[in-house]
């Protein structure tokens, strides 16, 4: 069966879709997205995605494509037509199709919706859970507003590319005091010595992941003890356990950094209790 996109009011053939040359998403930059988990034939955090899309939305004032309850049937069918039972949507708000100008185009301008679906493998992320993964370091060249979810991810692109080059699967932001920020797609945590999970505030200068929060949730439920605050890039090369969360993911353990081990060299057992109790605890919305 062919891949269906939703382009601007329409289901479409991914290998046909396509938006207007001067969308603003396209020119500028000039729009936001969400990427949500499904497993099991569920939509995991949808509420709390659409929250943070509705933040993004209002802090760069691009209006809503259409009504909450109309978008969530949409990304339904959109599930629903590339018979995505375990994968993840993709879904991007930008302001619309003007004539090239950088200032905003004029009041009432639609804004232009795109949703894609698709599967993914489930032992692939397995694999990756039971091996572990690498990263580098590198310090932050992004701009300041990296709590909005920007389709402006260039810095990122490059920063991922480092890391392939490195021989690693994901880069990790430092800022100019040497304490960690956030992955090039993720948010970064550690387990201290004391066996307290940290990461760092979510106020500036990083994303506010999804699956970060809800994560806490997790720990609560487990008892495990969290901590938000900074920590460096030492403290992180010392800890007991280093991992990364985002919502393709969940939570990915990482074995070294920099070419530097962290604890033994393999997967530890929090991330995994953590990633194992995550779906139970989630939210989960029936495609």
């Amino acid at each position: 069966m062919p891949r269906i996109a939703y382009v601007n009011g329409r289901y479409v053939k991914h290998s046909d879709a396509s938006v207007h040359i001067e969308d603003r998403g396209y020119q500028f930059a000039d729009g936001v997205y969400e990427v949500c988990e499904v497993r099991h034939g569920y939509i995991v955090d949808l509420t709390r995605h659409l929250n943070r899309l509705d933040r993004s939305l209002g802090e760069l004032r691009i209006a809503w494509p259409m009504g909450r309850a109309a978008l969530t049937q949409v990304i339904r069918q959109t599930l629903r037509r590339n018979h995505v039972r375990n994968g993840l949507f993709y879904m991007q708000v930008t302001r619309g199709v003007a004539r090239r100008d950088h200032v905003f185009p004029a009041e009432g301008t639609p804004p232009s919706l795109v949703i894609t679906a698709k599967s993914t493998d489930p032992k692939i992320i397995a694999a990756k859970n039971a091996n572990g993964i690498k990263a580098i370091t590198l310090a932050d060249n992004r701009w300041d507003r990296v709590d909005i979810k920007s389709v402006g991810l260039l810095p990122n692109a490059m920063a991922r590319q480092q890391a392939k080059e490195a021989g690693a699967q994901e880069a990790i932001y430092v800022d100019g005091d040497g304490m960690v920020k956030e992955g090039a797609a993720t948010n970064v945590w550690i387990v201290d010595r004391d066996g307290t999970l940290v990461t760092r505030p979510a106020e500036h200068g990083i994303l506010r992941g999804i699956t970060r929060t809800t994560l806490m949730d997790v720990a609560a439920k487990l008892g495990l003890k969290i901590t938000e605050r900074n920590f460096s890039v030492s403290e992180m090369l010392a800890a007991r356990e280093v991992f990364l969360t985002a919502a393709t993911s969940i939570c990915f353990p990482v074995v070294s950094v920099d070419g530097q081990p962290i604890a033994n060299g393999h997967p530890g057992s929090v991330s995994q209790k953590v990633r194992e109790a995550f779906f139970d605890v989630a939210e989960k919305i029936a495609i």
